[in-house]
């Protein structure tokens, strides 16, 4: 159990990075998400190959996920145009929105019950933003681009739910990584058009920092969260997973000096979207403990119930017989 709780918290920390490569890189978002989804992807089938763990996915179900891979690519080059206009601290504040855009897009999609409750956290969570938006003005075409991009990201996960209940979670990215790449080829000329011009291939330092963040942040972050997941529960990764702002945040102001650039609203409005977070994270406990103390309960009215018993006939077998 120790060892997967360490996969988990080395899985947020290397998920803490995401942000920092994204500034580190100097190439252009589109750039940056194509060598990312390249090596991410060329890393990944080679070791379901070595595996031999490839999994067969259904022709439709395939099309299906490489379209919701698509939409990866694009989330992705939203977030780091956002850390690009902004900064890191900014873009991961804002991206918290998530849970807002989750609250509203998963019954939508799959046609379920919408939770006033989580939607009431989550106005919280917009409140903060909405005050780091007023005042912290020379950010908001960050701010703006991260929050398409975590409306993205708010689809992607309940989509990425939808097929994982079918396939592996490693055959789910395999397929998504393939789906980003056609998109992303699909797509380049009308983005080298927009953008400035740009080498194709990275500088030496920039290969090196991609190599790294595909690697570790990326695949080696996926496996260990896989891998911690075989031993604790689902819910316990998701609430984990809450450090993961506040590691990238930590490590943006100590790499890149960012907490001299941000305002007093900035704080104000982090405080706002971590009570939304607790606030969350509370209810959420609260739900798992009743859930538990119901399956007790029922557990122990199973145990008083009276046990059929079978009484032998008079006799012996032999006579019986």
């Amino acid at each position: 159990m120790k060892k997967a709780f360490l996969q988990l918290h080395l899985s947020v920390l290397l998920a803490g990075w995401t942000g920092i490569f994204g500034k580190l890189i100097t190439m252009s978002p589109g750039f940056i998400v194509l060598w990312r989804i390249i090596i991410a992807g060329t890393l990944l089938w080679g070791w379901l190959a070595l595996r031999r763990t490839i999994e067969y996915v259904r022709p439709k179900d395939r099309l299906g996920i490489m379209a919701v891979g698509a939409l990866l690519m694009i989330q992705w080059t939203l977030f780091y145009a956002a850390i690009k206009a902004s900064n890191v601290s900014i873009t991961i504040v804002t991206f918290s929105s998530m849970g807002f855009f989750t609250a509203i897009l998963e019954p939508l999609i799959t046609r379920t019950r919408m939770s006033i409750k989580e939607i009431g956290f989550s106005i919280l969570t917009v409140f903060g933003i909405s005050l780091i938006f007023h005042f912290d003005t020379q950010y908001r075409t960050g701010i703006m681009l991260s929050l398409t991009s975590a409306a993205a990201a708010a689809a992607l996960a309940v989509f990425f739910r939808m097929y994982k209940a079918k396939y592996r979670a490693t055959t789910v990215m395999s397929w998504q990584l393939l789906g980003g790449l056609a998109c992303a080829l699909v797509l380049m000329p009308w983005y080298l058009s927009i953008t400035p011009p740009e080498s194709f291939l990275p500088t030496p330092i920039n290969f090196l920092y991609l190599l790294i963040f595909a690697s570790f942040c990326t695949i080696g972050m996926y496996i260990l969260q896989i891998q911690s997941l075989e031993k604790i529960s689902a819910f316990t990764v998701n609430l984990t997973y809450n450090l993961e702002p506040i590691y990238s945040i930590i490590l943006a102001m100590i790499l890149f000096g960012e907490a001299k650039d941000l305002g007093l609203s900035f704080y104000i409005g982090l405080a706002f979207i971590a009570l939304s977070v607790g606030l969350q994270t509370w209810s959420v406990m609260r739900i798992q403990k009743r859930v538990a103390a119901l399956d007790k309960l029922a557990a122990e009215d199973s145990d008083k119930k009276p046990h059929p018993v079978f009484i032998e006939p008079i006799g012996s077998r032999k006579e019986r017989e």
